[in-house]
């Protein structure tokens, strides 16, 4: 928003130093981005053209003399309406002009022109830029200073501001202006809407209907015949310029300076148009098309607000007119119109059809209906006064149930101090909502105030208070120290097991990877997860459909990830992603459940280098299980792997992951993914093994409630002893449980398989596993008749347990 300096002196007293004032309003929340200068013309400047006399070679050419303050040269001049006396715009040599037919710029030189050096030119508009106006020069008012730069004599110093969606008013000069006068203690003057009004009763001779008031609040019209449509005069075009709109012709020159002075938009009507002289404000039909004045053919929707008249559309309300109702030279009628309409509605509409214009920007922020009386009243005195005419008496005004309308806002004194942190005086508050053009009332530590029309954006106690701050100043808002004890961290158990899982996982060479939490039930179900009877969660605003719903697992989207890697990359392919899962339980059961789970692949070569000749050995279901026992034993806790069957997984190739010491809890699944499965991601790479696991379940354990504050255990001083047993037991008998058995022996520090055999030797349903078992004791050293003994206790507990017997030599 461009808002000239000597338009806003009109309505307040500038007493500020310009810099001073921009900080003023940039503090205040209306920011202001530049104080620039509009017109500069480079070696322009203002002359006196003292003596006009005919080109002693040329019928259609003047030699002028003219006074350029310094000094009287002589030129050659073409323009129809040179003339001696004239206050003009002379362009000394070397400055830069725009070429009047080619529209161009080029540096004046000195030249001849039928036998006479001419020294200069005098300037038409187009020339300097100004406008397209090229048939006669630029004729500047008697009072123009001789050799005053024209840029000095014709520009404008304006404030270019960057305003917040919310300040519609300062969309608008004269909201500026309240705010100037507000931060510096000065008096508006509001512009003058007072008028003669000689003509017939306006209900006499036009009509209104709002059909559908939800789109259109309020609709006011005068109307103004005997009009004369011409050229603006110089105040009105040369005030357009300043702020970069493109003056047209006087009465639609008078809407959009109104528009900038008041904020409210408004449009005119040639009323000999209109049939039966009615305006009709309604939704657009099924099948209806307007041509509207940028030459565009309009295909309408229901969505869109028309203005019509009693047979055809002839506007898209609050956007762009139709080119049949438009003002021509030859209008002597004009229907005014100032309306307002749904914000949401005209937003909608003008996204559409590609429209942006300063009328969207405002009726986007939902104006107050309060404002259109006031911007057709003043719009329509200045019609009269550069247009002529007589107005109709009274107004047309329709403005059912009042919607809209301006709401008291209801404000406890102590409500200002819980939210700032400072008080004020009772006679401060007031006096600064007054300032701003509020009514206040105050009653028992109650502020009752009722906001002006020109701020729809007040309409909460937390509005009121952010007046009060502003325009008193934040930085007069004193500032304290934080009060009280800093809280004492405490740790989230949660996040702490998530990252230690995360870095024992990175640790062991894997990569992390993550993606979207939306997907759908298709993608989803080529890695076939476990059905949960489960209906997935919708997204009600999908950005494609591709993301429609809320995944219900990980593993379609590691396969996903595993399957773009594999086609650039043949070196080791370990990664993991942990995330939430989100399965609805149904309406009336409450939120949904959001467990977090790790899901991990394996697959590819296990090293990128490879010692031995011959094919690299490949990831597979060990490398995975021994991740998986690897991350939990830095936990403390040991797994037990049984055999299951699931979608996802090869038959035979699965097993749940299973804690023994916290009642065979179930902690997640590990296995190698099927071949068909792998075809319908197009992985090549086989085998894949998977694993998930649920972090919920694993935090429940015993051995996690104590996380970050393990007991130190010290390195055993005294000798360890190793003993070998080679067991016979039954072929399903886990060998996890074995381990697990032979460990609980107070002696044993570890008990681990290094080999299984089934052969000949071997009965039929059994199989030899043999077990290393470490034996020590933190305090002594082990004597063997200790050692004998310990191992008889393990072997009668493996006997009593699986049937286990000692392998005979």
């Amino acid at each position: 928003m461009k808002v000239p300096i000597s338009w806003l002196e009109e309505y307040v007293p500038v007493t500020l130093p310009l810099e001073d004032l921009a900080h003023r309003l940039t503090m205040a929340g209306t920011e202001v981005v530049s104080v620039d200068t509009t017109l500069s013309f480079d070696g322009v400047v203002v002359g006196l053209a003292k003596k006009v006399v005919p080109h002693p070679n040329a019928d259609r050419l003047r030699l002028v003399q003219v006074d350029a303050g310094d000094e009287t040269l002589e030129v050659v001049c073409g323009a129809p309406n040179i003339a001696t006396g004239q206050k003009i715009a002379f362009a000394r040599i070397g400055s830069v002009l725009t070429d009047a037919h080619t529209g161009e710029e080029q540096k004046l030189k000195r030249s001849k022109i039928r036998g006479v050096t001419s020294n200069g030119m005098v300037c038409s508009e187009r020339e300097l830029g100004i406008s397209d106006e090229h048939e006669g020069i630029l004729v500047l008012p008697e009072g123009a200073p001789i050799g005053m730069s024209l840029g000095d004599y014709l520009g404008e110093t304006l404030f270019d501001l960057e305003l917040t969606p919310n300040r519609p008013d300062c969309l608008a000069v004269m909201g500026v202006a309240r705010e100037v006068a507000a931060l510096t203690g000065e008096t508006t003057t509001p512009p003058s809407i007072e008028y003669p009004e000689y003509g017939a009763d306006i209900a006499t001779l036009a009509k209104v209907e709002i059909e559908d008031t939800d789109l259109c609040r309020r609709y006011t019209a005068t109307l103004i015949q005997g009009v004369k449509i011409g050229p603006s005069p110089d105040w009105l075009a040369d005030r357009l310029r300043a702020i970069g709109e493109r003056p047209i012709n006087n009465v639609v020159d008078v809407t959009n300076y109104v528009m900038f002075e008041l904020g409210q938009p408004l449009h005119s009507f040639d009323f000999d148009s209109l049939s039966e002289g009615r305006i009709v404000v309604r939704r657009a039909r099924p099948g209806e098309t307007l041509l509207t004045l940028d030459g565009e053919t309009r295909e309408l929707t229901d969505d869109n607000l028309m203005i019509a008249d009693a047979g055809k559309p002839i506007g898209l309300g609050g956007i762009i007119g139709g080119t049949e109702s438009g003002i021509t030279g030859s209008t002597t009628s004009v229907l005014l119109e100032a309306a307002n309409f749904d914000g949401s509605n005209n937003r909608r509409s003008a996204s559409k059809f590609g429209i942006r214009t300063e009328a969207t920007l405002r009726f986007e922020k939902n104006l107050r209906p309060e404002l259109a009386e006031y911007g057709v009243r003043r719009a329509t005195k200045l019609i009269l006064e550069v247009a002529g005419g007589t107005v109709a008496s009274g107004i047309i005004d329709e403005w059912p149930e009042r919607a809209g309308a301006v709401q008291k806002v209801e404000l406890p004194a102590n409500a200002i101090e819980r939210l700032l942190g400072v008080s004020y005086e009772s006679e401060v508050v007031i006096s600064t909502f007054e300032s701003l053009g509020m009514e206040v009332v105050s009653d028992n530590g109650t502020y009752s105030v009722t906001p002006p029309y020109w701020r729809p954006d007040i309409s909460i106690p937390e509005d009121l208070i952010e007046e009060l701050s502003r325009v008193i100043g934040y930085e007069k808002i004193p500032t304290t120290g934080i009060t009280g004890s800093v809280p004492v961290w405490e740790p989230n158990q949660d996040r702490v097991l998530r990252e230690a899982m995360k870095d024992i996982l990175s640790g062991f060479g894997m990569q992390e990877t993550i993606s979207y939490s939306l997907t759908t039930p298709e993608a989803e179900a080529d890695a076939r997860p476990p059905g949960h009877g489960l209906q997935p969660l919708q997204v009600m605003n999908p950005l494609s459909a591709e993301h429609a719903t809320l995944r219900t697992t990980l593993r379609h989207s590691i396969l996903t990830v595993l399957s773009r890697n594999a086609r650039i990359w043949r070196g080791p392919l370990w990664m993991f992603e942990s995330g939430r899962v989100y399965l609805d339980r149904g309406e009336g059961i409450g939120l949904p459940d959001e467990p977090e789970k790790f899901v991990g692949v394996v697959a590819g070569p296990r090293s990128d280098l490879e010692w031995m000749s011959g094919e690299p050995e490949l990831s597979d279901f060990y490398d995975a299980k021994g991740i998986v026992e690897s991350l939990l034993s830095e936990f403390g806790v040991t797994a037990s792997f049984i055999p299951v069957e699931e979608s996802t997984f090869e038959l035979g190739r699965c097993a749940q992951i299973v804690i023994p010491s916290a009642g065979r809890a179930v902690i997640g699944v590990l296995g190698e993914v099927a071949s068909d499965i792998l075809s319908k991601f197009d992985i090549d790479t086989a085998p894949v093994a998977m694993f998930e696991l649920d972090v919920e379940a694993i935090a429940k354990l015993p051995e996690l409630q104590s996380l970050g504050q393990q007991d130190y255990v010290p390195f055993g001083r005294f000798p360890e002893s190793a003993r070998d047993l080679a067991l016979v037991i039954d072929d399903n008998a886990p060998s996890a449980e074995v381990l697990a058995l032979a460990e609980r022996n107070r002696l044993v520090v570890s008990a681990t398989v290094f080999d299984v055999y089934q052969g000949d030797a071997i009965p039929s349903g059994k199989k030899s596993l043999a077990v290393r078992v470490v034996y020590q004791a933190p305090d002594r050293t082990l004597t063997a008749d200790e050692l004998i003994k310990a191992e008889n206790s393990i072997l009668r507990a493996l006997e009593h347990n699986f049937g286990a017997e000692l392998r005979a030599r």
